[in-house]
């Protein structure tokens, strides 16, 4: 029992300190996980003949993980994506297996041993993508939607594999291996459903398996997960949660199926639950926890005797299989038309061996397919190049991204051929509301932004928009900034706007510049550059919000206005504050505790203001939200018009316009 403390108090150790240092330094936590276990494997003895079965039980964590896939996919989101699975991902498949075939009979291969490294070579990491994928919010884009089908079929292709790579055992394996065969054989009866049944029982068995997971996750499973929930013990909804996991696995075992592929499908079932989410929530830490332990696995099972023997064969194997996946995957993305950076992300994502092709090299040699000694150098060619596969992400970061950012962004600027009332500088999901309100209210605009992509697709939906930098005084000009009246800035980079805010006011002076803000601070600054509006731009969002939320709770609609309206003055009051802080230039500390003490403060003086009775004190503040009476323009004339000065403003990032 000590020496299990003692090693599982040295794997912890081991990620502990150098993921943080992995992820600090850029390299992604799968790095440091593998560097952990290189550290305490190989290099320094600290782990070592356990590491085999602790990688078997680790494994798991992939298991988990497909679940937790399952549960973000609804079937119909699965069918959807179906000609990427079975095109992509067949076509992957079956060329890469091939290739790699073709390439192992050239080295004098029998064809059964190339066929199966084809397809043990054929997978790739899903447990490493999909991980870095959520690391840097790589799922949603082009490329990694289409590495999550390939990767999905190559998971599905586990089982055909699994059930054709005996019937290319060797006789002369066969033969030598006869007696350690024949018990293996015997205790895979003990824990097999289908050992010993004809091939039409097996298939019947599947089938019926795979039927009950289907049936009993739609239709049994939330019964009992509402009977668990009802007992409002979390500890209980975990082992739940984990025995349908495990339960699902052990299954998937005993009839020859992959575990993963079953929980992959017991999750997809339950995406429609409503105790989805309280599933992702209780199995998500094991996942990771079990995830990290199998990469440490990896590192930690590299052998360095048998690398260095034949180091540079098995260097140049991991290579050479990395780069004709990627060769192959490349091509790929001229057929299925994915481009830019993104067919770069789909080729070097994919481009390693998986952990499946551990359980495959295994399985082949339990069934006398490959010989030990060369299932022992497949094994170091996998785990390197899933080593080196965070490697490919930095790569693709640091070099290949920028460029295509460079190619998009730095072609010339657009012929601006007209000239309007209101310059927008940036149109993404802020500058386009801003954009649509006043082009629907008559207003002519001139719409600028420094994304090529963001102007093409606004040129899509009829938007019109000119490609080019805001701060470019030549394209200001151009797009008539000394007849303009408005100046609406809404780019994305902080730095960029206060100096696009500063130089306009410093230039051309008659000209309202209106900014969206980041945050407080940001706020400051453009106001402080001379913005004559500011505006954080989630602060009114999320004040929307906290109204809407207490008149669900039952608030009555005019009191909740009333409250907003008081939370909003005190708020621009105590902002005021912090703004002649920020322009007294305090330390930094001094004015963490000045905000500090003022939010103190701040919340006390809300509270005090939504106790008091102010139902016979309306202000005007607080009818400006109903309609204005019948006949009011007729009787007190129309608003102010645009080109009237403008009252300062006590907090630009804060303020709301008076009422009328």
């Amino acid at each position: 029992m000590t020496d299990l403390f003692l090693k599982a108090f040295i794997y912890l150790v081991a990620a502990v300190i150098a993921v943080p240092i992995a992820k600090r330094l850029g390299l992604g936590s799968v790095l440091g996980y593998l560097i952990a276990g290189v550290i305490i494997g190989p290099l320094t003895g600290l782990v070592g003949s356990e590491t085999n079965t602790i990688q078997h039980f680790a494994e798991f964590g992939v298991v988990m993980m497909l679940f937790l896939v399952g549960l973000e996919l609804e079937p119909k989101m699965l069918w959807a994506m179906r000609n990427r699975l079975m095109g992509l991902g067949g076509l992957q498949v079956g060329i890469t297996t091939a290739i790699v075939m073709a390439i192992a009979l050239l080295f004098e291969q029998p064809w059964t041993i190339a066929l199966a490294i084809g397809l043990i070579f054929a997978l790739s990491s899903t447990a490493i993508v999909l991980q870095t994928f959520n690391e840097k919010r790589l799922t949603k884009t082009e490329g990694g939607r289409n590495a999550f089908s390939v990767l999905l079929f190559q998971d599905i292709a586990v089982i055909p594999m699994l059930a054709f790579i005996p019937l290319l055992a060797l006789p002369e394996l066969v033969e030598k291996a006869k007696h350690a065969a024949a018990s293996a054989s015997e205790h895979h009866e003990q824990m097999s459903l289908v050992a010993g049944l004809p091939g039409w029982a097996v298939g019947l068995v599947i089938l019926g398996s795979i039927a009950g997971v289907v049936v009993g996750g739609h239709y049994l499973s939330r019964p009992l997960l509402r009977f668990v929930a009802s007992s409002g013990l979390r500890e209980i909804f975990t082992a739940t949660a984990l025995m349908l996991v495990i339960g699902i696995a052990a299954l998937m075992s005993l009839i020859g199926l992959s575990p993963a592929l079953g929980t992959f499908l017991a999750g997809v079932v339950l995406a429609n639950s409503e105790f989805r989410h309280e599933l992702e929530s209780n199995i998500e830490p094991f996942k990771g926890l079990l995830l990290g332990l199998f990469f440490i696995t990896v590192g930690a099972g590299i052998n360095f005797g048998i690398l260095f023997e034949d180091l540079f064969v098995i260097i140049g194997l991991t290579i050479g299989l990395m780069a004709l996946k990627a060769i192959v995957l490349l091509l790929l993305t001229l057929i299925f038309k994915i481009k830019g950076s993104a067919r770069w992300l789909f080729a070097l994502s994919l481009a390693q061996a998986g952990e499946f092709g551990f359980v495959l090299l295994s399985f082949s040699m339990q069934n006398n397919v490959l010989p030990a000694e060369t299932a022992q150098l497949l094994s170091l060619v996998v785990a390197i190049s899933m080593f080196l596969t965070p490697g490919l992400f930095i790569l693709y970061d640091n070099v290949i991204l920028p460029r295509y950012e460079k190619v998009s962004n730095d072609r010339e600027a657009d012929e601006i051929d007209e000239q309007g009332t209101v310059i927008i500088a940036g149109v993404g999901r802020f500058g386009q509301v801003v954009n649509r309100l006043l082009t629907g209210n008559g207003v002519k605009t001139v719409v600028l932004d420094h994304e090529a992509t963001q102007v093409e697709n606004l040129r899509k939906i009829n938007i019109k928009s000119y490609f080019g930098d805001a701060t470019r005084p030549d394209l200001l000009h151009t797009a008539g900034i000394e007849e303009s009246a408005l100046l609406v800035v809404a780019m994305d980079n902080e730095e960029t706007t206060t100096e696009l805010v500063e130089y306009v006011k410093h230039t051309y002076p008659h000209v309202k510049v209106l900014a969206r803000a980041f945050d407080r601070g940001h706020a400051y600054k453009l106001r402080h550059a001379g913005a004559d509006f500011v505006i954080k731009e989630t602060y009114h969002s999320a004040l929307e919000m906290g109204a809407e939320a207490l008149r669900t709770l039952g608030s009555h609609p005019f009191l909740v206005e009333q409250q907003k309206a008081m939370f909003n003055q005190i708020e621009k009051q105590s902002s005021e504050k912090l703004y002649q802080s920020w322009l007294g230039g305090e330390e930094s500390q001094t004015y963490d505790n000045h905000f500090q003490h003022l939010f103190i403060e701040l919340e006390e003086t809300i509270r005090e203001a939504m106790d008091t009775d102010r139902m016979d004190k309306h202000a005007l503040t607080e009818r400006e939200w109903t309609p204005p009476p019948k006949g009011y323009l007729d009787e007190f004339g129309a608003p102010p018009s645009d080109d009237q000065p403008n009252e300062p403003l006590n907090d630009a990032s804060d303020e709301q316009e008076k009422p009328a």
